[in-house]
């Protein structure tokens, strides 16, 4: 972008400030062109969409609400359109519409979609709704939609009991908690991460200290220019480099599933893993913008030996900082000072 004043291309600086949001105060960091000359900063559409979205994003985690994609993930495993979905909650259709877009509900619409994602709670709420009802004053007339939501969301609670075990073992392995500043702001999701894992495995063979590297800066990349991740992974800092947390674990698991082979190699020093696809890699699971972050990480590191990609990750402050502070968790604001 070139300055107003001077017609000279400007540089990119990293700004910190404070926005104020609902009568409170968040700390936030972002892009901004800067001009050298007159001193002043100039922003985008895109720029103040990352600022904005980062304010949104500290206040629901810091009130405890349902993030966008949790919207639609609760109303796509019901199978409904939003406009059911709005009457079956009692929002107007638009509003619903628009949490799902980023708009940031107000605590008693939060408390209602999060009550949504039980179904024994939800199916509690399309009784008491009339979305389904053939006539209002009949509360059990159900139209044959209705009665078919009913039976699917029965059927939902019976898997829920099934499958709790395995949703325990998930949530151990990438953090049953609600998406923070650790996991970019996305709920963990291990199908998003094992199609990641399966992307580099079929282009790269990476070898595991290799896609320890790969996968994290395909998080904080998107986070750099969406201000979410794409899996929703907590990383930390080892001597190695950045690493998904409890990464053995999580390949262990994906291996499991089959998605993947991993083969141990042996060098003069011990040996590694090598990481080889075992499925076609599921697109349709990532956005655009996320398939051109993955392709964006493969060609800059796909001729890239380890030692070169240990090395360029050892540059980051996501690491430096991290690494001195004991191995710790590594916070997404660090995305903005990436060197890629």
């Amino acid at each position: 972008m070139k300055s107003p004043f001077t017609g000279k291309e400007m540089s990119i600086k990293i700004k910190k400030e404070d926005l104020t949001f609902r009568k409170e105060l968040f700390n936030v960091t972002y892009p901004s062109f800067y001009c050298t000359d007159s001193k002043q900063y100039f922003t985008t559409t895109e720029f103040d969409t990352v600022k904005m979205r980062q304010v949104y994003n500290q206040y629901r985690d810091k009130y405890n609400l349902p993030f966008p994609e949790e919207i639609k993930e609760i109303r796509a495993k019901y199978g409904l359109s939003a406009t059911k979905m709005s009457e079956i909650l009692g929002f107007g259709v638009n509003s619903y519409r628009n949490y799902e877009n980023g708009e940031v509900p107000n605590q008693s619409n939060a408390n209602l979609i999060q009550l949504a994602n039980d179904p024994i709670q939800f199916k509690s709420l399309v009784r008491l709704s009339n979305a389904f009802k053939e006539s209002s004053d009949d509360k059990n007339d159900f139209t044959i939609e209705g009665h078919r939501l009913l039976d699917k969301i029965d059927r939902l609670i019976e898997k829920k009991k099934k499958i709790r075990f395995s949703l325990r073992f998930e949530n151990y392995l990438l953090g049953n908690k609600l998406p923070d500043n650790y996991s970019g702001y996305v709920k963990p999701n291990i199908e998003k991460l094992t199609e990641m894992v399966v992307y580099f495995a079929q282009n790269m063979q990476p070898y595991v200290t290799q896609l320890n590297k790969l996968l994290f800066y395909c998080d904080f990349l998107h986070y750099k220019s969406e201000a979410v991740s794409i899996s929703g992974t907590r990383y930390r800092a080892i001597n190695m480099g950045p690493v998904p947390n409890n990464y053995d674990s999580i390949f262990d698991y994906i291996k499991n599933t089959e998605a993947i082979k991993i083969i141990k190699t042996e060098f003069d020093r011990g040996y590694s893993q090598e990481f080889i696809g075992n499925k076609d890699f599921d697109s349709e699971k990532f956005t655009d913008k996320e398939l051109e972050i993955l392709d964006r990480v493969y060609q800059e590191f796909k001729s890239k030996s380890t030692t070169e990609i240990i090395e360029k990750s050892h540059l980051e402050d996501a690491w430096k900082d991290n690494f001195e502070n004991g191995k710790s968790l590594i916070d997404y604001k660090y995305a903005f000072n990436l060197n890629i």
